[in-house]
């Protein structure tokens, strides 16, 4: 590319004033301006074109990979789940109609597979427990009242006129 240094551009400056004259040396200093910095925004948007376009096709090729990627998990787990799908039905085979393996265990237990049971807490209960007046203390809400209610309630008395 073309190196201007210092000394050059002087040059090219006082030959412009002596061919163009100073009266019409700024208005031409002006135009030359505005088309450097149009040819610079130019240039600019250009490259950050084909940096966008690299960019794509990085993304396009990430995509590409992490798609097989995807791919491959799926087909791995799906692998699993027939595994132990395979499994679970061979044991539902193996299981008679009331329910015992042939060698006469529930399961593969020797003993009864224990059944839930419910603790039966009841949280009423512990929540009654509370004595009222320590909950008018804390001003915890025994009921639920209405927004009218509410306004009745916090209103202040009305005076005798």
């Amino acid at each position: 590319m073309v190196d201007f240094g210092f000394d050059k551009l002087i040059l090219i400056g006082a030959v412009a004033l002596v061919v163009l004259g100073p009266e019409r040396l700024p208005r031409v200093a002006r135009t030359v301006g505005t088309l450097l910095g149009k040819a610079q925004r130019y240039v600019a948007d250009v490259k950050a074109e084909v940096n966008r376009s690299i960019e794509l096709e990085e993304l396009q090729k990430m995509k590409g990979q992490f798609e097989t990627a995807v791919s491959d998990v799926h087909a791995s787990v799906q692998e699993q789940v027939d595994s132990a799908n395979q499994a679970l039905q061979s044991t539902w085979s193996d299981l008679s109609v009331d329910g015992t393996l042939a060698d006469g265990s529930i399961g593969g237990y020797a003993s009864p597979v224990p059944v839930y049971a419910h603790p039966k807490k009841n949280w009423r209960l512990k929540r009654g427990a509370t004595p009222l007046w320590y909950k008018q203390r804390l001003g915890v809400k025994r009921h639920a009242q209405s927004g009218a209610a509410r306004v009745a309630r916090f209103r202040p008395p009305r005076r005798a006129s």
